[in-house]
């Protein structure tokens, strides 16, 4: 790998274990509004779980291919918590919204650093495309469990969505 690359993979990772950092602290705060007393609680656990593993991958590649992790990790830490603890107080349909909001943007994210990265880093790719059909699949079920019903739902997702456009373009710089 050239140097460039090799510069260009490091972001790709630090932005990706951001997001994953990000998304385990959203449930996080849902969870910790909800607990259990939501029929989306087992479904939110099982999708926080997929995160914590996405995240536990990208970890390992920051290590790895010799990068660092975002310093905007410790703003991520409270806004993701609060984001996630701020839609389930709204309801659990908000915090579907929430949850459909951000997966569409990853989706995104992730489809346009797969064509990229094409086949120049085949581990990448993959541990990419994987965490990309598992968010594609998060965000199908937020829809099925009714996040367009949330109040204001074009509002607060178009919200959430310009959010993590912002926090994806910090994350790659800075």
């Amino acid at each position: 790998m050239s140097k460039q690359v090799s510069e260009r993979v490091k972001r790709m990772v630090r932005v990706d274990q951001a997001g994953e950092y990000g998304a385990v602290r959203i449930y996080a705060g849902q969870l910790a509004v909800m607990g259990d007393r939501s029929p989306l609680s087992a479904k939110i656990r099982e999708m926080e779980a997929q995160e914590v593993d996405h995240r536990a991958w990208f970890d390992r590649l920051i290590v790895e291919r010799g990068g660092r992790p975002t310093v905007m990790q410790p703003i991520w830490h409270v806004a993701g918590f609060a984001l996630g603890a701020a839609t389930a107080l709204i309801g659990p349909k908000a915090a579907m919204a929430c949850t459909a909001a951000v997966e569409t943007v990853i989706d995104q994210h992730y489809t346009a650093q797969l064509e990229e990265l094409g086949q120049e880093d085949p581990e990448l790719a993959g541990l990419i495309e994987k965490a990309r059909d598992d968010e594609r699949e998060h965000r199908d079920a937020a829809f099925a469990a009714g996040a367009e019903e949330a109040p204001a739902y074009p509002l607060l997702a178009g919200a959430i969505r310009l959010g993590c456009r912002i926090a994806i373009k910090l994350s790659e710089r800075i």
